[in-house]
């Protein structure tokens, strides 16, 4: 359990991440070698281990120019708000965005590699287990950071894969309903009767940030069963056949009749919904709490939770093999990331989509609040990004994902029906 502050929280990220890393580097090695028609293409391209130490970006937008189009397969459909910004500043190249959800833009990146159709130039989501070990390892992506970038992003965020934001699973609470403060300070208070039917989740065998979310919470058993013990005083009994502490708590989740929703953003409007008197406390995605400022909603994020408030997860961005535009791609990760003309010193004003905000964040732009985070050392917190100061976060780990998800999923649908 680590405390992260404003200034240390991307060290503290190496050092979570230290011991699966390598792990993680050498599944990825230890992947099939790639066709000779694939390893010609990435050497046309620069890509894989043809990679420049230094490259001509002038030459790289001149080459997406010339390409005229750049598609995206993303799990955000905030992407789509970028469409006018990314033409006007590279004029001559079309963007065109699919927003399929995290689950689906692996589904049909595979499904269409296999079928031989390539057709995503980039692909960005998270579903960190599936995207390290079976895009990744397998060839189907390949990791792109920006020379002129790539100082200002630490490695444990650009390898083996670049991360376009960093975001988090936290538990909102109606400040209506709750006008004295948060209403817990425990997780396990939300599998007792106080709450059964008033907790909200987005359906996680259909969201893979879901997915991670409870899957930062099972991944520490030890942990888990501490923070019951803090709570009731008693040590946790195991239900039939559940491992540990961490599985239990998703048993009684689901046996406390938790309530599951189709989309994120209507779970944060009807939790965080004015005029309520009993509201639920929704686990969503902590960039929700932008929906106070465009849909008028009144949550406010428990930040301070035992064993912890803030489950962190990666989205990462690649180029697709063999995409058809592989530099427009390249243009379109780099304005992604943002402007190399910010510094920590960048007084960034809302509304960051438009004037000089926008053109200085470009693609981090719809991204500033206070659920995200970029990959990049040198860009500031969001206005009421402070609040991670205050919170214990951990962080998902893509080994963990790989090997113990498909057992989470089976076990929330099993639970889920009894």
């Amino acid at each position: 359990m680590v405390k992260f502050t404003k200034r240390n929280f991307l060290r503290a990220l190496t050092r979570m991440a230290a011991a699966t890393l390598l792990t993680t580097v050498a599944s990825v090695s230890a992947a099939q070698e790639v066709s000779a028609e694939l390893d010609a293409w990435l050497k046309t391209n620069s890509l894989g281990t043809h990679a420049m130490a230094e490259e001509s970006w002038d030459d790289i937008v001149a080459a997406a120019t010339k390409e005229g189009e750049v598609s995206v397969y993303t799990a955000s459909g905030r992407i789509a708000k970028l469409v006018d910004h990314f033409q006007a500043l590279y004029p001559g190249i079309t963007l065109t965005v699919y927003d399929l959800g995290s689950v689906k833009t692996i589904e049909k990146t595979v499904r269409e590699q296999d079928a031989g159709i390539f057709t995503a130039d980039v692909i960005t989501t998270g579903n960190s287990g599936q995207v390290i070990h079976e895009l990744l390892a397998n060839h189907r992506i390949f990791n792109y950071v920006p020379a002129h970038l790539k100082e200002s992003i630490p490695e444990e965020n650009r390898d083996p894969l670049l991360i376009r934001v960093n975001e988090a699973m936290v538990f909102f609470y109606n400040t209506e309903t709750y006008p004295d403060g948060a209403p817990i300070s425990n997780v396990w208070e939300l599998t007792q009767d106080e709450f059964r039917g008033r907790v909200g989740i987005k359906d996680p065998m259909g969201s893979g940030s879901s997915l991670m979310g409870l899957a930062t919470l099972v991944q520490y058993p030890e942990e888990m069963a501490a923070a019951y013990k803090r709570l009731t005083g008693e040590d946790i009994v195991l239900g039939d056949g559940v491992p540990d502490a961490g599985y239990e708590f998703v048993r009684r989740l689901l046996a406390n009749d938790v309530v599951i929703f189709k989309s994120g953003s209507k779970l944060a409007d009807a939790a965080g919904a004015k005029g309520q008197d009993d509201a639920m406390i929704a686990m969503t995605s902590m960039t929700y709490i932008s929906r106070n400022d465009d849909k008028g909603n009144v949550n406010a994020i428990i930040a301070d939770l035992d064993p912890a408030a803030r489950m962190v997860y990666p989205n990462f961005m690649s180029i697709g093999a063999n995409a058809p535009h592989p530099n427009a791609a390249k243009v379109l990760i780099a304005y992604l990331l943002g402007s190399p003309e910010i510094t920590l010193d960048t007084k960034l004003e809302k509304p960051y989509l438009e004037g000089e905000s926008f053109e200085l964040l470009q693609g981090l732009a719809p991204y500033h609040d206070a659920g995200s985070v970029s990959p990049r050392s040198d860009v500031p917190l969001p206005q009421g990004g402070e609040i991670w100061d205050e919170m214990v976060g951990w962080n998902v780990s893509a080994d963990f994902m790989w090997e113990q998800g498909p057992r989470l999923r089976d076990f929330w649908l099993i639970h889920s029906s009894q």
